[in-house]
């Protein structure tokens, strides 16, 4: 875990210590050298880490002393952090005394009690600059000894060596639940040569996690007798982690002519020749690359073959094939049924297809079933393991209630799903471990989780200004990549939200470390008083009562960042939940590092003063709690970027020093009682994006729709009530709604219909309303009262639109060319009682 999570700290770290403000410190206190070195230290630690990431050691004292690194970063950023935030203090800036008491704040930072205020800067980096050289001195041990390898190297997936010996060969009777799939493919693999293709060849792919069966599958296919006797040529290459152009080559032509040339240009002439005219299908099992140059390099040779030849393809991602414009939607390889994932377990564990004659082995194997979740590799190790205890109930038991899938990495189980994670980039891998906070089953919100990444300062880079659009984007794009790999997968009945499978949470904790503990019944770390200290994040699922009793000893967490209130599934409405007030006003101000606070769905009426003390906090969400106001000294968190507020429907003021907030770029206040009026004040804050519900237009010309203008970064989803009361087009242009990230849109006009609506205003307010193409995914019409609809409505520009709603609208004659929109899959039309339907 360490070295993929410094990979992503330590620019940070290198960007604080260029930041002018460090520099005047450091002259003015003349410590310009311990800060040189301590810039050299940390690109000694970066380069071990690097190199330690590549090699993958299981040596329990080894992971301890990359452990010991990443803390060492860890309290440098954490100083360096308080440097800045006391920075950002104006009582600071305005202090009379001189230059040189000031600095010494800054050196011993009130906020952060982790260090001894008595323990010089000084003194500290020669604290720092020792351990690192006792690490130096160690480096045999750890097994380090290339320092000269370049910070920004990749590493590279680390696959076990017996990899690339998957051969073509399967015995078909050890398959279950692939024979539609494999029927699917042999229809598209003899397709007649006629067929619409670009190239005399087509691209076959089967895309999934891994340890879904995607070769076992392709071998199937690969040796039907319909499929030998179709082709004129066959080859099978297991490509793996390296993209060998050369090898993969000769391994082609080899199978295709039985013959072996080395000089690459003549090799590929032949291969050019002996294709040329004929039939073949090629299998290039497991691909990881994403280069369309080599892609195209590897496959020039093959032009001259005959129409209808195939190429199969089986990968773990989807980016190579887009590049070569194949298209994956919903191309993944499914994981089994139940009823096929059963029958596996039994032909693995007892040789037969069913447990018809060991029923009382069946439930405790339908459990394992539900736990692996479909995944062939799980279902067959676990099968295995349990073929020596065919009839002893208690043994499959206890496998069913054991964490065994994620302790038993030697069994197979879960080492397909590491071979993913080893490919991930250190950005991606402690993106991906940062997930193990949350429990099985929990609901991802792709929004939320990014703004959490962009709290912790995961997403930082050296271009990325912190808080920025940049920076959110980025974090979408990390999300995306996940998601294509499987990592997350869509939620049942909600696309919105995301899911993290069983096998894939297990495999997040188990990398995770020591740096991450989870507080629930299934995470079973052990949170000894010792060790709690060490930990730098912490989430809990919400119970009815979260006592004091549970959390008293992260008094000693003096190093927490991140405390986290988390649930399993959706959480009903009706539900409640109550938190300790002491967990308020005896723990949180004992936290003094804290970055990331969660206390949603929480039955709370009050923030205490003390929230000031969490000067570190970049990320508050109190939403859905019973709060009527927020303490001034809210405004004293500087660093502040997120704050959410959804759903507090006692809210109803803000503190009267909000502006003070410089540093905030998201704001939830949906569902709250806050005054529109009263919301346009922090339209002055222009780097902040807002997320409103509704707004009621209430005065009799409708200016207030023109307000929008001032937040320029609306995004989400807004309900705009009363547009009958628009008198001016020029109101609702000045909206701008074409330029706000709208992901949702509700345009509701009154109900009653008399002489004072002008069908023609209304048109025009409507037509000045759309809203960006690019974003919108559902759109609510109510009471328009036009004739007829401007041509934005139903435009196929709208690729993402899926929802759409049109309702009351009982002028209207005619219905919009809805059928234009791409993506539509759920459309409600009623109440236009001027539209003639003719049957």
């Amino acid at each position: 875990m360490a070295e993929l999570v410094l990979s992503s700290l330590l620019p940070v770290l290198f960007e604080k210590l260029t930041d002018a403000a460090f520099k005047t410190i450091a002259r003015h206190k003349g410590i310009d050298a311990e800060i040189k070195k301590l810039q050299k230290s940390l690109i000694s630690i970066q380069l071990y880490l690097t190199h330690a990431s590549q090699m993958e050691t299981t040596d329990p004292s080894v992971n301890q002393r990359l452990n010991d690194l990443q803390h060492l970063a860890y309290d440098i950023e954490d100083v360096l952090d308080g440097w800045a935030t006391d920075a950002m203090d104006p009582e600071f800036k305005q202090e009379p005394e001189g230059v040189t008491s000031k600095v010494r704040k800054l050196i011993t930072p009130t906020c952060c009690t982790t260090f001894s205020r008595t323990t010089t800067i000084i003194a500290e980096l020669d604290e720092i600059s020792t351990k690192l050289q006792d690490l130096v001195k160690e480096k045999d041990n750890l097994g380090l000894d290339n320092l000269g390898l370049k910070v920004e190297e990749e590493t590279r997936p680390r696959i076990i060596n017996n990899r690339r010996l998957q051969t073509s060969v399967v015995d078909p009777s050890d398959i279950v639940g692939r024979q539609a799939h494999k029927d699917a493919l042999v229809q598209q693999l003899l397709l007649p040569a006629d067929e619409p293709c670009d190239k005399n060849y087509s691209i076959i792919a089967i895309i999934g996690m891994g340890g879904l069966g995607k070769t076992t599958l392709a071998r199937l296919v690969y040796n039907e007798q319909q499929v030998k006797d179709h082709f004129d040529l066959k080859a099978w290459v297991c490509v793996s982690d390296e993209f060998d152009i050369v090898r993969i080559s000769k391994q082609i032509f080899q199978s295709m002519a039985n013959k072996e040339v080395s000089d690459f240009n003549r090799l590929h002439e032949a291969l050019n020749d002996h294709v040329k005219g004929k039939k073949f299908l090629l299998v290039l099992d497991d691909i990881w690359s994403e280069s369309y140059e080599d892609w195209e390099t590897l496959v020039r040779p093959l032009y001259t073959c005959a129409p209808g030849s195939k190429i199969i393809i089986t990968t773990r991602k989807d980016k190579l094939l887009k590049k070569l414009g194949y298209n994956p939607l919903n191309k993944q390889l499914e994981r089994l049924s139940d009823d096929d994932a059963l029958s596996l377990v039994a032909r693995n564990a007892l040789g037969v297809d069913n447990f018809d004659s060991h029923l009382s082995l069946k439930p405790y194997a339908e459990g394992i079933v539900k736990k692996c979740g479909g995944l062939p590799l799980a279902l067959i190790a676990l099968g295995r393991l349990l073929r020596t205890k065919k009839d002893e109930v208690e043994h499959w038991k206890e496998v069913l209630n054991s964490e065994i899938w994620r302790l038993n990495d030697e069994d197979g189980i879960l080492l397909a799903l590491r071979l993913s994670y080893q490919d991930l980039s250190a950005p991606l891998k402690r993106l991906f471990a940062y997930c193990s906070l949350f429990p099985k089953d929990f609901l991802f919100d792709k929004e939320d989780l990014v703004l959490l990444w962009m709290a912790e300062r995961f997403l930082q880079q050296a271009s990325t200004p912190n808080g920025s659009t940049e920076e959110q984007c980025l974090g979408r794009k990390f999300f995306e990549e996940l998601l294509s790999r499987s990592f997350f997968q869509h939620a049942p009945n909600n696309e919105s939200l995301f899911v993290m499978h069983d096998l894939m949470n297990d495999l997040a904790t188990s990398v995770a470390g020591e740096f991450f503990v989870r507080l629930d019944g299934e995470a079973k770390k052990d949170i000894g008083v010792a060790r709690l200290k060490y930990h730098r994040h912490m989430s809990f699922v919400r119970e009815e009562y979260a006592t004091y009793e549970k959390f008293k000893g992260f008094t000693e967490a003096i190093k927490l960042r991140t405390f986290l209130a988390t649930s399993v599934g959706k959480v009903e409405s009706w539900r409640s939940f109550y938190l300790s007030s002491k967990i308020l006003t005896d723990l949180l101000p004992e936290l003094p590092l804290l970055r990331v606070l969660s206390l949603s769905n929480f039955e709370i009426s009050e923030v205490p003063e003390s929230i000031d003390t969490l000067r570190h906090l970049r990320y508050l969400n109190l939403s859905r709690t019973r709060i009527t106001h927020l303490p001034e000294k809210v405004c004293n968190l500087f660093n502040l970027r997120t704050l959410i507020l959804f759903g507090c429907d006692r809210l109803t003021k803000l503190p009267n020093n909000f502006l003070k907030l410089k540093n905030l770029r998201h704001l939830d206040v949906r569902d709250t009682k806050l005054l529109f009026k009263m919301l346009l004040e922090i339209g002055k804050l222009k780097s902040l994006q807002i997320s409103l519900s509704k707004i009621d237009i209430e005065s009799e010309s409708g200016i207030e729709i023109a307000k929008l203008k001032d937040f320029e970064n609306l995004y989400g989803k807004i309900s705009v009530v009363g547009l009958e009361k628009v008198q001016n087009a020029i109101y609702a242009h000045e909206a701008n709604f074409s330029e706000k990230r709208l992901s949702e849109l509700e345009l509701v006009w009154g109900d009653e219909l008399n002489d004072s609506r002008n069908d023609m205003l209304e048109k025009e307010v409507l037509n000045e309303l759309k809203p960006c193409h690019d974003k919108l995914i559902k759109l609510k019409l109510m009471s328009y009262g036009g004739f007829e609809f401007p041509n934005w409505v139903g435009d196929p520009s709208f690729h993402h639109l899926k929802h759409v709603s049109i309702s009351g609208c009982k002028r209207c004659t005619s219905i919009p060319p809805l059928g234009q929109l791409p993506s539509l899959k759920e459309l409600l039309i009623e109440g236009l009682h001027g539209v003639e339907v003719v049957l």
